[in-house]
């Protein structure tokens, strides 16, 4: 039983091999993005582009790395993406992770977050006893952010976003500090929970030679949507019609006034002399 496990659990104990999986994904390179790479139809030639770790999912690694270094465990590199992907996991691999996995499965094609994070959350499941899972604050593709708390909500799990630090990991709950609009927030959940960390936590670390010579070597395992139970994702975006902003139109007009209380009066005026209100 997972949450009987941690209760009882005792980090860094010889009796505790901490299980900690990261989530990454494979973004192309939006640095490189031109009108060349559009489609006419608004949506993004992603074939046109190299793809790339995404940055923020390097944190994440990184972490993963440096808690397995203080408490001892295994970390566990998943991705979900087409066998191109494999380049992903590699790098995962010579820069530090134990094992890695591919969920790749034509049924995966078109997922969006929600499909995606129920894909995701099925194979930390089929893992096992899993202490953290670890993910970037967002991919720099979507930059919606929504994956790591539908994984965490799929999971049942407690979702802790905007990590800029681990203050304390022991007897089965984890202290961080989030970053938010007003501050930091200082939050303690009990373990398992699914972490997203912001660039602030760390510097990912440069692979070494050794490490890219082994990773590009090793037998990558493809789990499939068979392997974890899973039937087609139902994705529910939209993405048969795709626009481009409109450009801004319209004046600037500033508003007069000798106090701040006759500069609302003149606003409200004006708003309603062009019947805005």
């Amino acid at each position: 039983d997972i949450l009987a496990h941690h209760e009882t659990l005792r980090l860094g104990s010889p009796a505790h091999l901490m299980r900690l999986v990261v989530l990454a994904k494979q973004v192309p390179d939006t640095r490189q993005v031109t009108g060349q790479v559009m489609r006419e139809d608004g949506t993004l030639n992603r074939a046109a582009l190299p793809a790339v770790y995404n940055p923020d999912d390097l944190y994440a690694l990184e972490q993963a790395l440096r808690l397995k270094a203080r408490f001892g465990g295994r970390v566990t590199g998943v991705t979900m993406g087409p066998p191109a992907a494999v380049r992903l996991l590699q790098e995962s691999l010579y820069r530090g992770a134990d094992e890695v996995i591919l969920l790749s499965d034509g049924r995966f094609a078109g997922a969006d977050t929600l499909a995606t994070s129920y894909v995701l959350s099925l194979a930390v499941r089929r893992l096992g006893v899993v202490d953290l899972v670890l993910c970037g604050r967002q991919a720099i593709d979507g930059d919606t952010g929504h994956t790591p708390v539908q994984v965490a909500r799929v999971l049942g799990w407690p979702p802790l976003t905007y990590v800029a630090a681990i203050q304390s990991l022991d007897g089965g709950s984890i202290t961080v500090d989030r970053m938010t609009d007003d501050g930091k927030e200082t939050v303690t959940a009990k373990l398992p929970v699914v972490i997203s960390f912001v660039k602030e936590i760390n510097e990912p670390r440069y692979p070494s030679f050794r490490g890219i010579r082994k990773a590009s070597k090793a037998v990558i395992p493809n789990w499939t949507a068979g392997d974890i139970g899973v039937s087609a994702p139902a994705a529910k975006a939209d993405w048969s019609n795709v626009y481009p902003i409109p450009p801004r139109e319209g004046e600037i007009e500033m508003i007069a006034g000798d106090t701040p209380e006759e500069q609302a009066r003149n606003l409200v005026n004006k708003l309603f002399e062009e019947k805005v209100i």
